[in-house]
């Protein structure tokens, strides 16, 4: 019996921290425009020449170089067409858009 109520436990506690991560999704944020407040899209910002980072539920953050933008357009194409925040206004910064599903995967 007592072993059955540590298993219901851990499961609920690993379903919280799913949940949690769940609801503190990756963000896109512009860091050479700390001021930015969704005036423009996050593609018009790229072509300007402005860097962004991603920015985990954690607050790890991971500028990303141009081949990791070209890659990320090219699997996520979604995620430049959202608008653009800095780091000042992180809170207001929409999560990243998931990827669609594929035909394989339904």
């Amino acid at each position: 019996m007592r072993s059955k109520v540590v298993v219901a436990v851990i499961l609920a506690v690993v379903a919280a921290m799913f949940l949690a991560s769940g609801a503190m999704a990756q963000k896109l944020l512009c860091v050479s425009k700390k001021e930015l407040k969704g005036e423009e899209t996050v593609a018009s910002c790229l072509a300007k020449g402005e860097r962004f980072a991603i920015v985990d539920q954690f607050g790890i953050v991971r500028i990303l170089t141009p081949e990791e933008v070209e890659l990320t357009k090219a699997f996520n194409p979604k995620a430049f067409e959202m608008r653009a925040f800095g780091l000042k206004y992180e809170k207001l910064a929409p999560k990243i858009p998931a990827l669609p599903v594929s035909p394989e995967q339904q």
